[in-house]
């Protein structure tokens, strides 16, 4: 888990807000309270990463329509959200929403902090697989169209004398490109290539 990432604990009572802010603060987490969620969107544009933790219920807007509205704008904080006894059927719609966790009041406190520790590490681990997606993008967009052509080859399983054939051009050819898409992708073996392009579908 990143040292940067903070729980953004949204709840219209006070009490419950300073109770989870000096439970998650003691647990070594970074807090910061939002007493709605309306509060708590005027501040998104300064938030910092993380993850969310509401209650439900809440007068104004409800923790539904608040993963509602963070899906509409694509803000990717996972949200875990706090349900009152009986609203197991609200508790469902806000998994379908996309609710990262749901945790039923009353709540055992470790249960709740397991939670948020999984939906920021979870969270950072996508955070750097969306880095390394764009950074393999943006190697691939240096590459001319030929050597796009004879990495498509590769990528296929291809020998060299084979893509030569296909694309018209000498064998040798194919490994002046071919060192080119080495060097641009920095991929220090062709296992390393084939595996940077597949595992990200960055060829798709």
């Amino acid at each position: 888990m990143s040292n940067s990432q903070v729980v953004h604990v949204i709840d219209d009572d006070a009490a419950v807000r300073q109770s989870l802010a000096f439970l998650l603060s003691t647990a070594g987490l970074a807090v910061r309270v939002h007493e709605s969620a309306v509060a708590f969107l005027d501040a998104l544009p300064e938030a910092q990463d993380g993850c969310i933790v509401t209650d439900i219920r809440m007068p104004g807007m409800d923790g539904l329509e608040l993963q509602r509205r963070l899906r509409a704008n694509r803000i990717g904080l996972p949200v875990i959200v706090i349900t009152g006894h009986g609203d197991v059927a609200l508790a469902v719609e806000a998994m379908k929403a996309g609710a990262a966790d749901f945790i039923e009041k009353p709540f055992d406190d470790e249960i709740l902090l397991a939670a948020i520790q999984l939906a920021l590490t979870r969270h950072a681990d996508s955070a750097r697989r969306d880095a390394q997606f764009a950074d393999v993008r943006g190697r691939l967009a240096l590459l001319s169209l030929r050597e796009r052509e004879v990495l498509d080859g590769l990528v296929a399983g291809k020998p060299n004398k084979i893509i030569a054939h296909d694309l018209g051009i000498s064998a040798r050819t194919v490994e002046v490109y071919r060192a080119n898409v080495m060097t641009k992708m920095q991929a220090d073996s062709l296992s390393a290539l084939v595996r940077m392009v597949l595992v990200d579908g960055a060829l798709e």
